[in-house]
C-alpha cells in the first residue's frame, strides 16, 4: 500500500498531462516514500485520456480512472479520493497552475499532525475585478459562516489524511468547501501560501458565472454545518413560529367575534387569510423537517452512492505483482 496518493482531475488538458506527470514523478521520488498518482479523466474530448493511457502503460504507480462523461470537478475529485489507497492524499489541478515542487511542504504539515493542509494563493495574477475581488469576498464570507479561519477555500491544492477525506460526502460543487465540512468532523486545519503561476496552455474552465453559484453554495454549506444532522431544528422552529402566530391571530378574531358579535370576516378578512396561511405553512414546514430527519437517518444507514460513473480504470502491474499472480 502506498503512503502517499496524489489525485489529479483532468478535463481537456492534453497540453499539460505529460509535463505534469514528469514533474510529479520527480518530486514524489525525491520524497522517498511509496506513492501513487491517481489521474481522473473527467470526460475529456481531446487527447487527454489517450496520453494518460500511455503513461499508465509504462508506470505501475499510475492509476487512471476514466469517467463516462464530464461530471464536474467535485465528482472527479471524489473519484480520485475513492480510488486512492494512500494514508495521505493530496489533490491538485491538472493545468500546471499548481506547482508540484510545493508538495513536500504539504506533506511536512501532515506529518506534523494536521488533518487538512490547505493552499493559499496569497499572490494571485488573475484579473482583479472578475476573479480576485469576487473570490476574496466569497472566501471572507465562507470563513465567517464556517468558523474556519483560512484565506482561500477555492483552490484544489490541498492535502488530507485518508480517514478525514473519506468521511466527507462530495457532490455538486462542494469541493471548495472541504475544509469547512472537515471542521464539522473535528479536523485540525492549517494553511500554507502557494504560488499561482499563470496558465501556459489550454483554456480556463472558470468564469464570472461561477461567483453566483458559489453564493448559493455558501447558503447550502451554512445550513449543512449547523443543521446537517438535525433539520427538524430549523424547519420545526420556522413551522412552530408560523403555527403559533397563525393560531394567535385566529384566537384573537374568535374572541373578537364572541365579544362584539360583529362580522369579523368582513372587517378583518385579510388577517383571517393570513392566519390560515401561517397555520398551514407551519404544518408544512414541520412536515418538511420530519422528512429531512428521515433523509438523515437514510443517509447514515444506506450504502454510499458515488456522484460519478466509472468507464474503466488502468494500472500497470509491477513485476512483483506479476510474479504473485
Amino acid at each position: 500500500m502506498p503512503k502517499y496518493s496524489v489525485a489529479v482531475p483532468f478535463h481537456n488538458e492534453e497540453d499539460s498531462v505529460t509535463a505534469l506527470y514528469d514533474r510529479l514523478k520527480a518530486v514524489m521520488e525525491q520524497v522517498g516514500e511509496s506513492f501513487e498518482l491517481v489521474f481522473v479523466d473527467d470526460g475529456s474530448r481531446d487527447r487527454t485520456y489517450r496520453l494518460l493511457e500511455e503513461i499508465a502503460a509504462v508506470d505501475s504507480r499510475v492509476l487512471v480512472v476514466k469517467l463516462r462523461r464530464n461530471f464536474g470537478q467535485t465528482s472527479a475529485l471524489a473519484a480520485g479520493f475513492d480510488h486512492s489507497q494512500g494514508d495521505f492524499i493530496l489533490a491538485m489541478d491538472g493545468d500546471l497552475q499548481h506547482d508540484p515542487d510545493e508538495i513536500p511542504r504539504f506533506l511536512a504539515k501532515l506529518e506534523e499532525g494536521y488533518d487538512v493542509v490547505s493552499g493559499w494563493r496569497s499572490q494571485r495574477g488573475d484579473n482583479f475585478l472578475m476573479r480576485r475581488l469576487p473570490s476574496r469576498a466569497a472566501n471572507k464570507l465562507m470563513a465567517t459562516l464556517s468558523g474556519v479561519d483560512i484565506h482561500d477555500f477555492g483552490t484544489t491544492f490541498k492535502a488530507y489524511r485518508r480517514e478525514i477525506i473519506q468521511n466527507i460526502p462530495l457532490y455538486g460543487e462542494m469541493h471548495r468547501f472541504i475544509p469547512a465540512l472537515a471542521s464539522w468532523y473535528g479536523a485540525s486545519i492549517c494553511e500554507i501560501p502557494i504560488s499561482n503561476p499563470a496558465r501556459t496552455a489550454g483554456k480556463s474552465h472558470y468564469g464570472i458565472s461561477r461567483t453566483f453559484r458559489v453564493f448559493f453554495d455558501l447558503l447550502t454549506i451554512r445550513f449543512l454545518l449547523k443543521y446537517m444532522t438535525r433539520p427538524l431544528h430549523f424547519f420545526g422552529t420556522v413551522g412552530a413560529i408560523g403555527m403559533v402566530t397563525g393560531m394567535a391571530l385566529a384566537t384573537w378574531m374568535l374572541i373578537l367575534k364572541i365579544v362584539t358579535r360583529g362580522h369579523v370576516l368582513d372587517q378583518h378578512g385579510p388577517i383571517f387569510i393570513i392566519a390560515g396561511v401561517l397555520i398551514l405553512a407551519g404544518i408544512q414546514m414541520l412536515g418538511i423537517g420530519l422528512l429531512g430527519e428521515l433523509q438523515v437517518r437514510h443517509f447514515h444507514t444506506a450504502d454510499h452512492r458515488a456522484p460519478y460513473a466509472v468507464d474503466r480504470t488502468l494500472r500497470l502491474r509491477s513485476s512483483e505483482e506479476s510474479l504473485l499472480h
